[in-house]
């Protein structure tokens, strides 16, 4: 699975009423993919996928899917309890997916042997390749992610540890079984902030929930990342995400819901974040507005 660009990990909009607003989040992906996303991650962190149902989680990827009509891949987000995730896997697959990101298991914390059945039960669930995501309560050790290499269907791992050791150990191993068309993520918040080190790894790709919100910004970080520019790159780094990161730290949650009120700011009305998250304050979101003048001011 090839991706070319940023990995944009759109919203789920809500309308007043509580409900799935399916026509604003058709807006917002083809304002992505035409912005240039590289891939489409519907229904995953930035979806809050944490708080849809199995039923909102499958019509979300049905609607990206017929909105990107095959531009880009489409990887739909699963997870949680295993029941959940199958279901989940299976109206993916039905919707036209290219592939699965899986999210950790609710709740619980398994062993390995455990994580990698867990994979694996879900993997099995469709014909879609699977991603993993290693992080919370799916963190996956070294031979781990060996065995899961030597399964076809597992084509990815996203880090959103932040445990560069063991990320270089993960990438080193899944080599050792001879996986070259294995594709690996930087999946830590504002992925921006430590991609630099990531690439270091052999980690080249990364998720940008930035690219959602002010997707102009986050290009031009993306370019200059690219190109190798690092005047540019840290001048957006210290003038835009280092203040947004600042912002994002004071509340647990909000790298969702800063990316949720940044679009309210600029005219998308994609409604407020589901419980446990919260939206910001009058004044975080007056600093946030700040925020974003400053990023398309280096622009």
């Amino acid at each position: 699975m090839n991706f070319d660009g940023i990995l944009f990990f759109p919203v789920t909009p809500f309308s007043r009423n509580g409900a799935i607003d399916h026509d604003l989040l058709a807006q917002h992906v083809e304002r992505g993919v035409a912005a240039g996303a590289g891939g489409v991650f519907p229904a995953c962190g930035t979806g809050e996928y944490h708080a849809l149902s199995a039923g909102e989680a499958a019509s979300v990827v049905r609607t990206a899917t017929a909105t990107v009509s095959g531009r880009v891949p489409v990887i739909a987000g699963t997870g949680g309890t295993l029941g959940h995730a199958i279901e989940v896997a299976t109206a993916a697959a039905d919707a036209g997916a290219d592939g699965l990101l899986v999210l950790p298991p609710y709740l619980v914390g398994g062993t390995q042997d455990g994580l990698v059945s867990y994979v694996e039960q879900i993997a099995a669930a469709s014909e879609l390749p699977v991603i993993v995501y290693h992080r919370g309560a799916a963190q996956y050790s070294v031979e781990s992610m060996r065995r899961l290499a030597r399964n076809p269907r597992v084509v990815g791992f996203k880090d959103g540890t932040g445990d560069v050791g063991a990320a270089q150990l993960i990438v080193r191993a899944v080599a050792e079984e001879g996986r070259e068309d294995f594709a690996f993520f930087n999946g830590l918040l504002t992925a921006e902030l430590t991609q630099a080190a990531y690439r270091g790894l052999g980690i080249p790709l990364y998720s940008s929930a930035a690219f959602a919100m002010i997707p102009e910004v986050a290009n031009a970080y993306y370019r200059a990342y690219v190109e190798g520019d690092d005047g540019r790159r840290l001048a957006l780094l210290d003038g835009f995400y280092r203040p947004l990161v600042t912002l994002r730290d004071e509340t647990p949650g909000f790298g969702v819901s800063l990316i949720k009120a940044g679009l309210r700011l600029q005219g998308l009305a994609v409604g407020s974040v589901r419980a446990p998250l919260v939206d910001p304050t009058a004044e975080q979101e007056a600093r946030l507005a700040a925020i974003l003048e400053a990023g398309r001011a280096l622009l």
